[in-house]
């Protein structure tokens, strides 16, 4: 120990201890009752209990950290109540997520804590939202990270630090090197020997200590915490300790050499804050202290064995996907102008950044450049560009960024380049903004706007339509506007919704079509389908360029037929396509998607299952073909189902 260990005084020495012994003495519990197959899984920090004790006392108490698996003591330095994490790790009731996730998935805005979600370094991406948000403030506060260093081979590692120095973001970045990733040892996971090496990579200042000592913990959280409140930009801490447990329990630890083990019990966090408090108090305070904490893990324990597990209700697992909004219906007013579908847009976000001053925008080149389309022309002029963001080439990691902002109360749009590369950042979609609110209440207030389609002649990577990627997962909201006037008042419905909702914009209709919009803030119904015209014959149900094709083609032929354009795609209106239906008795399903697995297979086999009785023919698709979307201008004609829904309207008609 050193002398300034010893000049601490002896109050505060205690309270460290009692923050610190606190996990250890639960995870000894916890292990019991694993055997016991009380709780269902454990994660051990035994041995690392001093990067998370040391790390949250030294931050104030509404300054936001983001755990992962090992990091107990961030929530009981939180003072969050043990019974309802004891309820947690069981699946009860009073647990944090209602006992649809497990461990620390998990956030508590109470607590200024936002857990992880399995796939590591997502969370990263998502400090960074919080701490963007309170830059832009001026709050003065701080946000802190944790990451393994195997999750640092992720490359949401890369884009949330790299993201972090551009934008100088108050946030500091630990690293628990504990020597394993599971079984995989460090130099199997990168060449180098310190993280100080990645920090200077990124252009940052970045430290190394000893992740054991919770008092050189503390202090050093302490020092950059202040260095940071009042120049905010990010560090890179690399924390070095030991795990002396398995990843988990039935992953044993026979994969590590033992002389590690008797290396790393001389630094254990625990024994050597006692030595140090030996010196000032008799070991009977310290096993007082270990009896009085016993007794309250105990009693805790006793309040969560009793509460109970949740009960099955459809309703209510329903209803949590999303959380409750009741959508505001404006209507269009009679004043307006005539114009395309990409000024629609530009205009739409333009009077919502005014409506809604927390709205941020971000995507690559949206501010002097105005994006590769120019939806957002001049508005980096208008609004600055703290708030039209130009991104790193990034996708996960803004998309990430737009949950932070939402945990902060703020809205974001954010704008793909192409829809194509949305599958950049598809695990922030389906496994983070989808899921957040079911499992622990957070909404995801995040519009994510695609350019999609093809029959623009761009090929394969940038003509995808990518909308059925998402359609399957709970959680989204999907919608795709025909038009100029609907692309407003969706988008208007978008933003004001506190959910993640995907737009998707059809690129070849941005200056192909036009039309007379309204100049208020109006609002269309995200779920409910437009009857753009009315026919006996047959029904066309469709949506984005479909909606021209169909009023095209029906028009070329003299086929008097109801046209569906859907408009939201997730939820679609059943109502709409029940009536229709039972209006012609003849269906047609028309996509710009490839058949297989189209959403429209899904809406084909929900008339089949509810309205078969109203069917005077079978139902009948239209799709581009199973092939990626080529290039050259005859090979993606041939691609695209146009030419073939003049024969099969022929052939429903007919029928």
């Amino acid at each position: 120990m050193s002398n300034k260990d010893l000049h601490y005084s002896t109050d505060f020495l205690l309270n460290i201890y009692k923050h610190l012994i606190t996990p250890r003495l639960i995870e000894e519990k916890m292990l019991i009752l694993l055997r016991q197959g009380k709780v269902s899984k454990w994660f051990s920090g035994m041995g690392q209990e001093a990067i998370s004790v040391g790390t949250t006392l030294a931050l104030d108490s509404d300054e936001y950290l983001f755990p992962m698996h090992r990091n107990l003591g961030v929530f009981t330095s939180r003072n969050v109540p043990l019974h309802r994490l004891f309820a947690q790790f069981q699946g009860k009731e009073n647990g944090f997520t209602k006992g649809r996730d497990r461990s620390f998935h998990f956030g508590s805005k109470e607590h200024h804590i936002v857990g992880m979600i399995s796939h590591l370094g997502a969370q990263l991406s998502v400090a960074d939202g919080v701490a963007l948000k309170r830059k832009l403030c001026k709050e003065q506060k701080v946000t802190v990270v944790f990451t393994g260093e195997g999750g640092t081979s992720e490359g949401e590692f890369h884009e949330a630090l790299n993201v972090a120095s551009v934008w100088d973001l108050p946030i500091i970045f630990i690293v628990e090197q504990n020597g394993y990733a599971i079984s995989t040892p460090t130099h199997e996971q990168y060449k180098f020997d310190s993280f100080i090496h990645k920090g200077k990579a990124y252009g940052m200042e970045a430290i190394s200590i000893d992740g054991n000592n919770v008092l050189e913990v503390y202090e050093t959280i302490k020092q950059k915490a202040e260095e940071i409140r009042q120049n905010p930009r990010p560090v890179l801490i690399e924390m070095n300790t030991f795990r002396i447990r398995g990843h988990e329990e039935s992953s044993g630890i026979d994969y590590v050499p033992k002389e590690l083990f008797e290396e790393w019990e001389k630094k254990d966090p625990v024994q050597h804050l006692e030595k140090i408090l030996l010196e000032k108090v008799d070991n009977t305070v310290l096993e007082e202290i270990q009896s009085s904490i016993k007794q309250h893990i105990q009693e805790e324990w006793n309040i969560a064995f009793e509460s109970s597990f949740p009960t099955a209700n459809t309703n209510n697992e329903l209803n949590d996907v999303f959380k409750p909004h009741q959508a505001q219906q404006i209507e269009a007013l009679k004043e307006g102008t005539e114009m395309r579908l990409i000024d629609s847009i530009r205009e739409t976000l333009k009077q919502n950044m005014k409506t809604f001053p927390q709205l941020i925008l971000m995507g690559q080149d949206i501010a002097e450049y105005g994006g590769v389309f120019k939806a957002t022309e001049d508005l980096s002029n208008e609004f600055g560009k703290e708030r039209v963001r130009n991104t790193p080439i990034c996708e996960s990691a803004i998309i990430g960024i737009g949950l932070g902002l939402s945990i902060e109360g703020f809205k974001s749009v954010i704008e793909m380049q192409f829809a194509d590369f949305v599958s950049c950042g598809f695990n922030q979609i389906v496994n983070n903004l989808a899921k957040s609110h079911y499992r622990w209440g957070q909404n995801a207030d995040v519009v994510i706007r695609m350019p999609s389609g093809a029959g623009t002649g761009a090929g394969p990577f940038h003509s995808q339509s990518t909308e059925a990627w998402f359609f399957h997962t709970a959680g989204l909201k999907i919608v795709y506007p025909s038009s100029p006037q609907t692309a407003k008042g969706l988008l208007n419905s978008a933003i004001q919704d506190p959910n993640p909702v995907l737009f998707f914009e059809h690129k070849k209709l941005y200056r192909s079509t036009n039309e007379f919009v309204p100049d208020n803030e109006y609002t269309i119904e995200i779920g409910k389908a437009n009857l753009i015209q009315k026919g006996t014959n047959l029904s066309i149900i469709t949506y984005g360029m479909g909606a021209h094709w169909a009023k095209e083609v029906a028009k070329e032929q003299n086929i008097d037929a109801d046209i569906i354009d859907l408009q939201s795609l997730m939820p679609w209106d059943k109502e709409a396509v029940s009536q229709t239906v039972k209006n012609t008795g003849k269906i047609l399903l028309l996509t710009e998607d490839t058949e297989t697995g189209s959403i429209m297979g899904e809406i084909s086999a929900w008339i089949s299952e509810h309205l078969f009785e109203y069917l005077d023919a079978p139902i009948m698709r239209v799709s581009s073909l199973d092939t990626p979307v080529p290039f050259q201008q005859n090979l993606e004609k041939n691609f695209l189902g146009q030419e073939r829904l003049r024969e099969k309207l022929i052939q429903l008609s007919a029928y």
